[in-house]
């Protein structure tokens, strides 16, 4: 088994001085206009549609003059044969969207692939933007033309002489542009962070999982049928709808808490229930299908997520004979560096819980004759953050595989360990995942009532005392990252976030991570307040100590599942990650020698990761939903 090297045999060689410098470097120019582009069509849908055409490619190697090729696309294919794909390393910015057109359409894959996108994304978060001409922008190193702009909808044949040549200079300058970028930003950017950007994009590109097109239209009827009489056991009439109180009523009736927030109008409390507010947004994901078409319907959706979602699956597999499922992973979507949903397919929260969970991921198969392997690290956060604040007690039972759900009830409830009922373990079990990062009591019942169970508050005041007086470690952890973001925002220096090897502070580039990255709180500030807040995407964030504590978790554990992923790549196709979970496809013949070797790599710490004790569970089926 172990010597049938599989198509990432890459991974078992030392990147170090293969990828000092991209050996191609690849850009291509294609057919748009204003229905037909990447702003109206996801990448899948773009380059698997009928009107997709190239107009022409640019090629580098090395740092040799780039080269450029427009004619049909057989002549296109014959002219990119030119070129050893198989033994390069090939470098685009946004690789996504050229590997796939190199892949699907001319059917060539290379040693590997870089993404300064990607890089970009990890190093410098929101502070720039993605976009090619931005970087460009950013580091002095030219400027991007505007020739794309005159090309709408100009198909390859209605470009004179003149202005193909002008289009051809411009591709041309993209490709020197996106190898100058390369360079700038592989000044130490970490190797094994490139081989995930590699293995991000081959999910996409070479896909493996499938999809049960008949399944899947089986479940888009059941899934329509159930939403009309949902809407009327429900009572859903505009007056209902139209009224925040008695929307607000209709909410609670299915035991879901209304989301408040304070109206900038009047500065008093009010629901949020407009389409821009994220806690009422958040409802959509929520397992009981009576909130999601409430909200849908609140929304002025026709469909529900779940409708939609199995809309688009039919779309992707209709698109080709195998109904192949291209996985659009992006690399560092968090600034955690988790990844992320992409391309209108977020595989990162199909439904695991509720009465329809699972039916949509049963949908997704694994190839005849083969498996799908998923495995997911276990309470690898709470693992972490008993680590890093140095809770040894809670550290050591992690170590032993006790039951530390059971061990939190009995002391929320008084008893031993072994009298603790399943609705207690069930109760410890929340606590123990969801107290560590300073959350209250209101916010905890609230957490509680999404799941189901409505707690008395003076419970839930007592749950979080008890947590916090027998983690005091954890909560002296938290005030120190308090302390460490007063120090960050005046640019001081400090080593009370020191962890040698893990976390280290830099007061101008953030908390350096085991993955060499750094975790970043761009423009943090001091508010009127005294709370701190960082700019995001969104806008500005409040962020103090509790909530470092998550951060800091969250990128920890994504380190470790990095390395996991490369560690299991170099035997086996990774073929999807979520969360803290990693999937595979293996043939059915060597399911349990792969089983065991992942459940290996995903128990094992990495080297600095000393007295840290992991753990992981799997599952194995020809479908993904009953892994």
């Amino acid at each position: 088994f172990f010597k049938q090297k599989t198509a990432y045999e890459i991974y078992q060689c030392d990147w170090s001085s293969d990828v000092c410098s991209s050996d191609l470097t690849i850009d291509f120019e294609t057919y748009y206009d204003k229905d037909f582009s990447l702003t109206k069509l996801t990448t899948e849908e773009y380059v698997n549609d009928p009107r997709f055409e190239v107009i022409g490619v640019a090629v580098k190697v090395n740092n040799e003059p780039t080269e450029w090729f427009s004619g049909t696309m057989e002549e296109t294919g014959e002219w990119l044969g030119r070129f050893d794909w198989a033994n390069n390393f090939v470098l685009a910015h946004n690789a996504m969207f050229d590997s796939a057109i190199l892949t699907w359409r001319f059917g060539y894959q290379p040693k590997a692939w870089l993404d300064t996108l990607s890089m970009a994304r990890a190093l410098l978060g929101v502070t720039v933007g993605g976009s090619l001409a931005k970087l460009v922008e950013h580091f002095g190193l030219g400027a991007k033309g505007h020739e794309v702009e005159d090309a709408k909808g100009f198909r390859r044949l209605d470009f004179t002489p003149e202005h193909l040549n002008q289009y051809a200079l411009y591709c041309i300058n993209d490709v020197d542009l996106t190898y100058r970028l390369y360079r700038e930003l592989d000044n130490g950017f970490p190797v094994k962070e490139k081989k995930l950007i590699d293995l991000t994009i081959r999910m996409f590109s070479v896909p493996l999982l499938e999809l049960d097109l008949p399944r899947l239209r089986t479940h888009l009827a059941e899934v329509k049928e159930r939403k009309q009489k949902l809407f009327t056991d429900a009572g859903i009439t505009p007056e209902v709808l139209n009224s925040n109180k008695k929307f607000a009523a209709l909410l609670e009736s299915f035991g879901v808490r209304p989301p408040m927030k304070i109206s900038p109008t009047t500065g008093k409390e009010t629901y949020a229930f407009a389409k821009s507010d994220e806690d009422f947004l958040a409802l959509q994901e929520l397992p009981d299908e009576r909130v999601q078409a409430v909200v849908a319907a609140r929304l002025g959706a026709r469909s529900t997520l779940e409708e939609t979602r199995t809309e688009r699956f039919i779309s992707i597999a209709e698109h080709t004979q195998s109904h192949v499922l291209p996985i659009p992973l992006k690399y560092y979507a968090a600034h955690t560096g988790r990844w992320g949903g992409s391309d209108s397919v977020n595989l990162q929260n199909l439904p695991s819980r509720g009465q329809q969970a699972g039916k949509l991921k049963r949908c997704i198969v694994a190839p005849k004759g083969h498996v799908i392997i998923d495995c997911d690290s276990s309470q690898i956060e709470a693992r972490v953050l008993a680590w890093l604040a140095g809770e040894v007690g809670i550290l050591q039972k992690f170590a032993k595989k006790e039951d530390v759900y059971k061990y939190m009830a009995s002391m929320i409830f008084s008893c031993y360990e072994h009298d603790v009922n399943p609705e207690q373990r069930f109760i410890g079990k929340t606590t123990v995942l969801g107290a560590g990062y300073g959350m209250g009591a209101v916010k905890f019942q609230r957490q509680l009532q999404t799941m189901g169970k409505n707690v008395d508050i003076d419970l839930c005041k007592h749950i979080i005392k008890q947590y916090r007086n027998a983690n005091r470690k954890i909560a002296d952890w938290w005030n120190m990252l308090n302390q460490m973001l007063v120090y960050m925002a005046a640019n001081k220096p400090s080593e009370r976030i020191d962890f040698p090897g893990v976390l280290e502070l830099s007061p101008f580039t953030g908390v350096r991570l085991p993955n060499g990255l750094f975790l970043n709180y761009p423009e943090l500030r001091r508010e009127a307040d005294g709370q701190y807040s960082y700019m995001t995407r969104y806008g500005r964030n409040r962020i103090y100590g509790g909530k470092v504590a998550e951060n800091l978790c969250q990128a920890v554990a994504r380190c470790i599942i990095g390395e996991q992923m490369i560690e299991i790549a170099k035997e086996l196709r990774v073929v999807l990650t979520v969360h803290d979970a990693i999937a595979c496809v293996v043939p059915e013949s060597q399911a349990e020698q792969a089983r065991t070797y992942i459940e290996t790599c995903m128990s094992t710490s990495p080297k600095w990761a000393v007295g840290l004790p992991l753990s992981c569970e799997s599952g194995m089926a020809t479908n993904y939903g009953d892994c």
